[in-house]
C-alpha cells in the first residue's frame, strides 16, 4: 500500500486537476462525493445523517460509494474520483511518507475504536482468552491496514511474538466473512450487523469486542486534499454540521428509532440485528463526539503502526490532520 500510495502521491497531484463537488441539481442540493472503506453500522451516524435530513437541512445531498478497503479509498481521493474519503487515518501518514505535494487531511473523525469483534467456530465466548489464539488462523484484514494492525498490537500486549501470529493474508477485506463461512482460518473478525447476523444463523460465535481491547484509536476519519477543503469550506462546514447533529442523535436516542432510521440503509438486515449492533458500538464508546482528533490518539496509532513494521519514519501530527473544521463546526451549533 505504501508504495502504491507513494507512486500516486508523486504523480496524480501534479497531472490531475482537482476533485470538486457536482454541480447543484434542480433541488438545489450540492452533490458530495464520498468513498467509504466499507459499509457498516459501525457508521451509523453517517447513514443517519441522511436519513433525519441532516444533510438536506445544510444543502447536502451524498453519493456514497464503497472502496473497499483504505488503499482504494485513498486512491480515489487523490485521482479526483471522490470529493471525501471515509477509511483510515493511516492512509493519509503514508501519502505523506510518499512526499506528495497536495497531501490529503483528515478534517473529521467520526470513529474512536475499532469496530470489529472477533468470531469463533467454537462457543467459547465464557471461556475466551486472547492467549488461546497462539498458532491459531486468523483473518483480521489487510496487511498494512488499521484493523490488522489494531488487532496485532492487541496480541502483542498479552505477549505473543512473531512466532506466535498467524494472520491470513490471502483473503481480501470484503470476502473475509464468506472465506471464514466457507471453512478459511479459525478465527475471523466482522463489524456488525455482520458479526451479529452470522451469530444469529450459528454461523458463528462472537467471543470478542476487538475496539474494547484495543482502547481508543483513531481509526475512522474524512479525509480530502487540502485544496479540494480550501475551496469548498462552506461545504466542509454543513457536512460537519450534519455528522455532529447525527452523532448526538446516535448516543443519545432509543435504539429503536435509530434503527428505524437506519434500516433503509441496511434491507437485508433484520431490524433486530440493527438494534443490537447499535447497541454493541454504543457499549464500547465508538462515535467521536466532537469529531475532533487527539493529538496522543494519533501518537498511539503510529506505535500501533510502527509495531506492525510498517512504518518508516514518524508523521507530525499538524502536518496531516486539521481540527480546525470540526472546532468551527461545532462552535456553529452552540
Amino acid at each position: 500500500m505504501k508504495k502504491t500510495l507513494a507512486i500516486l502521491g508523486a504523480s496524480l497531484f501534479a497531472l490531475l486537476p482537482l476533485a470538486a463537488c457536482g454541480e447543484t441539481g434542480d433541488d438545489g442540493l450540492t452533490t458530495l462525493r464520498i468513498n467509504e472503506v466499507t459499509h457498516s453500522v459501525f457508521y451509523a451516524p453517517m447513514y443517519l445523517a441522511d436519513s433525519l435530513g441532516y444533510f438536506e437541512e445544510e444543502g447536502i445531498k451524498i453519493e456514497l460509494t464503497n472502496g473497499g478497503g483504505a488503499d482504494a479509498v485513498m486512491s480515489a481521493v487523490l485521482s479526483g474520483g471522490t470529493d471525501i474519503g471515509f477509511c483510515g487515518p493511516e492512509a493519509a501518514i503514508y501519502v505523506k511518507l510518499g512526499d506528495a505535494q497536495d497531501v490529503p487531511t483528515v478534517f473529521g473523525q467520526l470513529t474512536q475504536r475499532d469496530g470489529s469483534f472477533l468470531v469463533s467456530r467454537k462457543d467459547e465466548a465464557e471461556t475466551f482468552r486472547w492467549e488461546d489464539l497462539k498458532g491459531k488462523s486468523i483473518l483480521a484484514g489487510r496487511q498494512g491496514g488499521v484493523p490488522c494492525m489494531t488487532f496485532e498490537y492487541i496480541l502483542r500486549e498479552h505477549g505473543f511474538t512473531d512466532e506466535d501470529i498467524n494472520f491470513n493474508f490471502d483473503v481480501s477485506f470484503n470476502n473475509m466473512t464468506a472465506a471464514f463461512l466457507g471453512g478459511t482460518s479459525e478465527y475471523c473478525t466482522m463489524f456488525e450487523p455482520v458479526a451479529s447476523e452470522n451469530q444469529a444463523a450459528g454461523n458463528c460465535y462472537i467471543v470478542a469486542a476487538v475496539g474494547e481491547a484495543g482502547g481508543e484509536v483513531p481509526y475512522t476519519c474524512y479525509i480530502a486534499k487540502q485544496s479540494w477543503l480550501d475551496a469548498h469550506g462552506d461545504v466542509v462546514n454543513g457536512f460537519l454540521r450534519a455528522m455532529l447533529k447525527a452523532i448526538d442523535f446516535a448516543k443519545t436516542q432509543d435504539t429503536s428509532v435509530i434503527a428505524e432510521n437506519l434500516y433503509k440503509q441496511f434491507p437485508s438486515t433484520s431490524y433486530n440485528s440493527i438494534i443490537t449492533s447499535v447497541e454493541s458500538y454504543r457499549r464500547i464508546d465508538a462515535w467521536d463526539t466532537d469529531m475532533a482528533m487527539s493529538e496522543s490518539a494519533f501518537e498511539r496509532l503510529q506505535n500501533i503502526i510502527e509495531s506492525a513494521g510498517q512504518l518508516t519514519a514518524r508523521v507530525k501530527f499538524a502536518d496531516v490532520v486539521s481540527n480546525d473544521y470540526a472546532r468551527r463546526a461545532l462552535e456553529s451549533l452552540r
